[in-house]
């Protein structure tokens, strides 16, 4: 029970698109991520999947249209819904994600992105 200062947990990694668990609440995650460029298109099928974006903005892509977040907001992508998350202009953007600890990385999809691990920071 002690205080978690995001900002230093940031400052401890640098690889993009290789999330790093920060805590867990019930069975939950709390992981955080640098993004920058595309990832892959993914969903996941029994688990929704939080996104709040602590630096940069972040694109979203769904099928049928981009949902742009900003730095200090965040987007719920449902279970089930296709998705790819992406940056622009070069941007490497932060991210704090809130899952369950059984969603998969990339859901079904397997990528060269795709991560097994999350290490703890």
């Amino acid at each position: 029970m002690k205080s978690i200062n995001i900002k230093d947990k940031f400052s401890k990694f640098s690889k993009n698109w290789h999330p790093h668990q920060i805590a867990i609440v019930d069975d939950m995650q709390v992981l955080l991520a640098k993004i920058k460029g595309e990832f892959t298109w993914h969903a996941h099928e029994d688990e929704d999947e939080l996104f709040q974006v602590v630096k940069g903005t972040l694109y979203m892509q769904f099928r049928d249209r981009t949902e742009i977040v900003k730095e200090g907001e965040i987007i719920v992508v449902p279970k089930g819904v296709e998705h790819n998350p992406m940056t622009k202009d070069n941007e490497e953007v932060h991210v704090l994600l809130f899952e369950k600890l059984s969603t998969a990385h990339t859901g079904n999809v397997v990528h060269e992105k795709t991560q097994t691990h999350y290490p703890k920071i």
